[in-house]
């Protein structure tokens, strides 16, 4: 199962319509997404948060492009981690203990299936998996994003990516304390995971798995797109 977070309304790019909408390649970009999961083997049906007023134009995409593992569209929340939690609470008809959800951002799709794959193959393993790569950059801790004072080891830092796969029960569980706590501030599933004392585990990540953000971001999303899946991601 596969939950696609597309309840954002891209505030930063400047656009009257929110991000995952805006074409690249004569196709919207979370049908690109979506399409990543649709050819997936291992992935058997997806569920789509949403801006509320565009789950309808959503449908018509999923009609129109033959997304055929697409099965819900909901409504997203005020929140990052409202959205999730809606997908998350939404799932509680379908799956159970044992079962796996992958969690991804619909502004990244550049995909390709290995990173998929081996992402599943770790979570089947060890209950949960994020794509994540070294920090290679300095990084020096900030209190105003403008000066800074101390060296932070970067040989201790991950920088985590979307998708995220967990086992069903373990991640419904932590989204419930959450809910009780009254907690809405979680930008991922991985900080809600480790909030709460989980180990997250690492599966390969790429560079090149660009979150659409800003305006910027499209021609490179284009050019990346153009280059072929075994030279983007390799094990």
């Amino acid at each position: 199962m596969a939950l696609i977070l597309a309840g954002g309304i891209g505030k930063r790019m400047g656009v009257s319509l929110p991000k995952q909408f805006l074409e690249i390649k004569g196709k919207p970009v979370l049908v690109h997404t979506l399409s990543n999961f649709q050819r997936n083997d291992s992935v058997n049906s997806i569920v789509v948060v949403c801006v509320s007023d565009w789950i309808e134009y959503t449908w018509d995409l999923v009609k129109k492009y033959n997304l055929s593992k697409v099965e819900a569209i909901i409504p997203g929340g005020d929140t990052s981690h409202d959205s999730t939690r809606n997908g998350i609470f939404h799932l509680r008809r379908t799956l159970g203990k044992g079962d796996v959800v992958i969690i991804h951002d619909a502004a990244r799709p550049i995909l390709p299936q290995k990173a998929i794959d081996e992402m599943l193959r770790i979570a089947k393993d060890n209950g949960n998996a994020s794509l994540a790569i070294p920090c290679y950059e300095t990084v020096i801790y900030t209190d105003d994003q403008l000066s800074g004072n101390k060296e932070l080891d970067r040989s201790h830092l991950m920088r985590v990516q979307t998708p995220q796969a967990y086992e069903y029960s373990s991640i419904l569980e932590l989204y419930e304390r959450a809910e009780k706590e009254d907690r809405h501030d979680f930008i991922y599933a991985d900080i809600v995971a480790v909030e709460y004392g989980m180990t997250v585990y690492f599966s390969k990540g790429f560079t090149n798995n660009i979150k659409i953000t800003k305006q910027e971001d499209i021609p490179l999303c284009e050019y990346l797109m153009d280059i072929p899946e075994d030279q983007l991601f390799d094990l």
